[in-house]
Parts: structure tokens; sequence; C-alpha cells
């Protein structure tokens, strides 16, 4: 016959495990990463005495955690993904809010430098307007300066977190791997060590936060993998990952791999998910073109107010210098290199200008040119190329590149940065232009002459002597261009070249240019009427070549002839803004399906301290219950041993 005292103890030890799980679940409700866990009990089965089968009481076969395995990895997806957005949210919301701020972008100090630019068109010889002019202009380039070293701040920032991250991934991996280890040994009685294994799912859902991770299941535990596929854990071996400088930007910090003792540098576009994909993603994607575009702004503003300086005379008779300083492109070479060769990079065209970086390579029987942004092949053949890639020239000098031999050539990084003014003397600001013209008062004809203006081949030589041209009616030409240069007449966009010293057709309303400098004549003038083009002797109170300098404020300059500074710059605060309204509705769209997903593993898994309080009643009449049964027990041997009496 069954004996009763047993069944009773088993009952008892039941309701006690019962007891003993549910306060471990109370205790445990707000550990995060908890399971809660139950008592699960079978029968110890029953003995046939004939009349049925009594039973023999029950046993504790397990304490088994709630855990729901395919809501788990949905919540550590949902981690990596919320983690990556958020993490590219927060850097380029720091860009956003410089260059959008209407007191630190560069939209005002652009409209206070052009307002001096025109306070100086009316009155040309003023020392006071000169100063507010140079005053505007050092304003600007301070802007640009403080603005690229903010860039370059937020830049350094991104290394430091990079490496904070590595540093957590190498430190989740060693926990794992431990976990793996110790969870190993305590399934050696063949039950699940529950507290253990939450222990180690919730440091995968931290690792996800970092980085994306691939998780599988193996009988020597967790294995965990990073990148294109590199074990990061694999039973109780850790592979850690660490930080490298870029081969061809020192500053720039790379993710590497450490296996058997080397460093391999992880491609940047495998790392994603997590914080770490966020930063790696916000750099290539926001922070290197936000700083090349304020660099190629910066190079646009100085290539084409220079170009135009220069095509004015100063107040010491001279043709104008470079008034801003022009960042030349930097190029890196690989360290990595074998080759002697030295390659260089020049800008041609400033409205040719991208954002982009460039990629000079050689595999040892063709050159390359890659551009970063897009991927896109701007060059391959068996010689270097000298064509004008996106406005800039290539060079390479110093010997030949070797095969596998690579260089980074980036046109407008420093366009910002190097940005500053040359022009430090008053006198040297080329307000006026160098020629002046006018027409004989004999002159009996309507005819009439422009102010002038020179290009870029403009000398001094060219009205060395005043040139003075003379209308011949007879042939309706003009004569009088200097013996030693030809002239240029252009009708309508279409330009005809003359011999020199050779009589110029007229054409009312043409450009006439000769020896780099520009007329146009218009009106009836009558035959022997004269027209002179002489040097702008005392240019003081000229102000041609300043009001020229005013109008690129307005002028189309930029970007392939669509934008003029200011929309330049308001383009990309509108890229900018709208990239950080875009990240923060996923990050917050994300973040919701986050909180779903834990809300719905929560309600299985999380503990209701309701549902314990329950629970520790119904263990507590239960082991009430078992404690009677033995007091029958007790009571029934009792009588037993007084009958013996």
């Amino acid at each position: 016959m069954p004996n009763i005292l047993s069944i009773a103890t088993s009952a008892l030890a039941a309701a006690q495990a019962g007891l003993a799980t549910t306060g471990h679940n109370i205790a445990n409700q707000k550990t995060p990463g908890y399971s809660r866990q139950l008592v699960i009990q079978t029968s110890l089965g029953g003995q046939d005495l004939g009349g049925g089968y009594i039973g023999s009481g029950t046993t504790v076969e397990t304490v088994q955690r709630v855990y729901n395995e395919f809501i788990s990895k949905q919540v550590v997806a949902a981690q990596g993904s919320t983690s990556q957005l958020q993490s590219y949210a927060t850097q380029i919301g720091k860009i956003n809010n410089m260059i959008a701020d209407s007191s630190t972008g560069l939209t005002p100090v652009i409209q206070d430098f052009f307002k001096g630019i025109q306070d100086l068109v009316a009155n040309p010889g003023s020392a006071p307007s000169r100063q507010a002019m140079l005053s505007g202009a050092e304003s600007l380039a301070a802007r640009f300066q403080t603005m690229d070293g903010q860039l370059r701040a937020i830049r350094e920032g991104v290394n430091t977190e990079i490496t904070a991250s590595v540093t957590n991934i190498n430190a989740y991996a060693e926990q794992i791997s431990s976990l793996n280890n110790a969870i190993a040994k305590a399934q050696a009685n063949g039950q699940p060590p529950n507290d253990l294994l939450d222990q180690r799912d919730y440091l995968v859902g931290e690792l996800a936060k970092e980085a994306k991770v691939t998780v599988n299941k193996q009988n020597t535990g967790y294995s965990v993998y990073i990148g294109n596929g590199q074990p990061l854990v694999v039973g109780n071996s850790v592979y850690k990952l660490t930080t490298v400088a870029s081969s061809t930007d020192l500053g720039r910090l790379q993710v590497g791999y450490t296996t058997n003792g080397t460093t391999v540098t992880l491609p940047e576009e495998a790392i994603t998910g997590g914080k770490l994909g966020g930063l790696i993603e916000f750099r290539n994607k926001s922070l290197d073109p936000i700083q090349n575009s304020l660099g190629r702004i910066a190079l646009g503003i100085a290539e084409t107010f220079n170009a135009q300086h220069r095509l004015g005379q100063d107040q010491n008779g001279n043709l104008g210098g470079n008034f801003f300083n022009s960042a030349q492109p930097a190029v890196n070479a690989d360290y990595k290199n074998t080759g002697t060769a030295v390659v260089g990079a020049t800008i041609s065209n400033v409205s040719a200008l991208t954002t982009s970086d460039y990629r000079v390579s050689y595999d040892g029987s063709n050159y390359s040119v890659t551009r970063i942004s897009d991927n896109a092949s701007m060059y391959s053949g068996a010689t270097f190329p000298t064509a004008t890639i996106d406005g800039v020239d290539l060079t390479m000098t110093s010997g030949p590149m070797a095969a596998g031999d690579h260089y980074m050539v980036r046109p407008t990084v420093n366009g910002a940065a190097d940005f500053n003014v040359l022009i430090k003397d008053l006198s040297s600001i080329a307000a006026a232009t160098p020629i002046v013209t006018g027409s004989t008062t004999t002159n009996t004809g309507t005819g009439a002459i422009s102010a002038g203006s020179i290009t870029a081949a403009f000398t001094a030589a060219t009205v060395a002597t005043p040139v003075t041209l003379t209308y011949n009616s007879t042939g309706g030409t003009l004569t009088g261009f200097p013996a030693t240069m030809p002239v240029t007449v252009t009708t309508n966009g279409v330009p005809t070249t003359y011999a020199a010293g050779a009589a110029v057709p007229y054409t009312a309303g043409s450009t006439i240019s000769f020896g780099g400098a520009e007329i146009k004549l218009s009106g009836a003038p009558a035959d022997g009427d004269t027209f002179k083009i002489s040097a702008n002797v005392n240019g003081q109170g000229d102000s041609r070549n300043m009001l020229a300098l005013g109008e690129l404020q307005t002028k189309n300059v930029l970007q392939g002839g669509t934008a003029n500074y200011n929309t330049a710059y308001s383009q990309l605060v509108s890229l900018v803004g709208n990239k950080t309204r875009e990240l923060q509705v996923n990050s917050a769209a994300e973040g919701g399906l986050l909180k779903q997903l834990q809300t719905a593993q929560q309600s299985e898994s999380g503990v209701n301290l309701d549902e314990e309080a329950a629970n520790l009643i119904q263990y507590q009449q239960a082991y009430q219950a078992a404690a009677k049964v033995m007091q029958a027990v007790s009571d029934m041997f009792d009588i037993l041993a007084s009958l013996g009496r």
C-alpha cells in the first residue's frame, strides 16, 4: 500500500518549491531580462490494489522559465534598429542645431558682408566704408572656420563613441562566453539554469544595442557573429574587436577584427545596426558630405569672388589680387602603398565640384577613379587620368604607383577651415576698374561707349598708350585698335575674331574685346567720331568693380550655375533639416514597435505581482494541507501505538 507519509512529504516538498519559486519571481519583478518561472509537477503514479490505483504522491520535475524565443528575437532585432536610428538622429541633431540657428549659421554673415560691399559701392574712397567691408569679410571667414571646427569636434566625438561602443561589445562578448561556460556546467544535471539563461539572453539584447549580431544556438552555447559573419563568441572562445586608424586618414577610426594575432579592418558597410552602426552611417552619409558641402560653399565664394576682385584696380593703381584664401584639395596616400608616386589635385572648375571624396587606385594594369558617395566609376584606363573629373585635375609625379596602391582625394574638405581673408591693407581692396572710356566732345553722331571692363587676359600694356577708335562711315568700320592685338566682336553670343591691325565692322550693341579689355558701342556714330579707352590713372571715386562684386550675391555661380551663395547654404540647411526630421520620425516609429514587442514579451514572460500573490496563497494553502496530512499520519501512528500498549 502506498506510504501516506511519503505522499504527504512529496506534497509538502512541491508546495515548498512553489512557494520558493513564487518568492523568487516576486523578488526579481524589476530585474532586467528576468523571465517568470513556473514549477512543473508530475504525478508519481499509482499502485493497483485490486479496487483501483492509489496514487503515490508528486514530484517536481523541473522549474521552467516562461520564454518565447520568437518574440525575444524580434525584441533583439528591434533594439538594434532603434539604437541605430537614435544614435544617428542624436548626432545629426547637433549639426542641425548649429547650421539652422540664425545667429550661428552663414546666412546673416553673408548678408552683412554684402551690405558692407554695397556701402563701399556708394563710398569707394571712404576708409570707414572700406574697413566695414573688410570687417564683414573677416566675420564671414571666422564663421566658416567656427562651423568647420564644430564639425571636426563632432567627428572627434564620433571617434570617442566608436571606441566606447567597441569596448562595450568586447565586454558583452566576454560575459556571454563566461555564461556559455557556466550554463554548460550547470546543465550537467539535466536541469535548465533559468537565471543564467536569462542573463545570457539579456546580454545578447544589450549587445544588439551596440551592433547588429547573429546568434546561433549550439551544444556549446550561443555562437554570436558580427559584420559579414565574423565570429565574436563561439562557445568559450572570444574574438575581440578593436579600433584602427584609417589607412588614408589617421584621424578617422575604423573597426578592426582580431584573429590569430592579426587585425583586419572590417568594411564599414558590413557594420550595421546598433549604436556603432548608427555612428558609422552618420559619419559616412551625413557628416562627410555636410563638411564637404560647407567647404564647397567656402571654395565657391573664394574662387568666384577672387576672380572678380582680380579684375579690379586698388587705390595704389595695381590690379586686384586674391581677396580670400582658397583651400587646395587634400590628397592622402594609403600608408600601405609600396610605390613612390606622389598624387596631387587642383580645382579647375569650382562650379562643377561635388560633395564627395574620390579614391584613386592602381591594380598593376589600370588606373581607376571612384566617386565614394555613389561608388561611381569616374575613370578607368591604362594611363593616369588627365581629364578633369568633377572640376578636379589630378597629377602624378615622382615615380609610378605600384599594384594595390591607392589614394584618397578630398577636394572640398578643407574649404571652410582654410577660408580666410588675404587682404589686410584697406588700399588693396580693388573697388575700381583699370580702364576708363569716353567719347570725344566733337562727335556729331549718337554713338556711345560703355564704361568698359576687363577679363583675366588684361595687362597694363593693353592701355599703356590710350586707344582711340575712329568710326569710318564709308566701310562701316572701326579703326585704331592696338596694332599687335587681335580683336573679337561678339554679336548675339557669336564671337568673330579679326587680325591685329585690321579694320573691324561696327555692329551696334556688340561686345568688342582686345587685350583683355571689353567695351560696347551703341547708337549711330557719325563719320570720324572717336571713342577713347585708357588706363584708369586715378580710380579713387570709381566703384565699378565693387559693384560687380556685389552682384555676385545673387548670381548663380555655384553648383553648375544653379545656385548663388545664399541658396547653396539654404540647400544645405534644408538637406540637414529634412534628414534630421526623417530620422526623428523613423526613430519614434521604431521605438514604438520596440515598446509593443517588449509589452508582448512582458505579458508572457514578465512577472505579474497580482498573479504571483494568488500563486503565493495557493501554494501556502497547499503547504498547509500537506502539513495536515502529515499531522493525520502522526495521529494514526499514535493510535496504533496506543493499541499495542
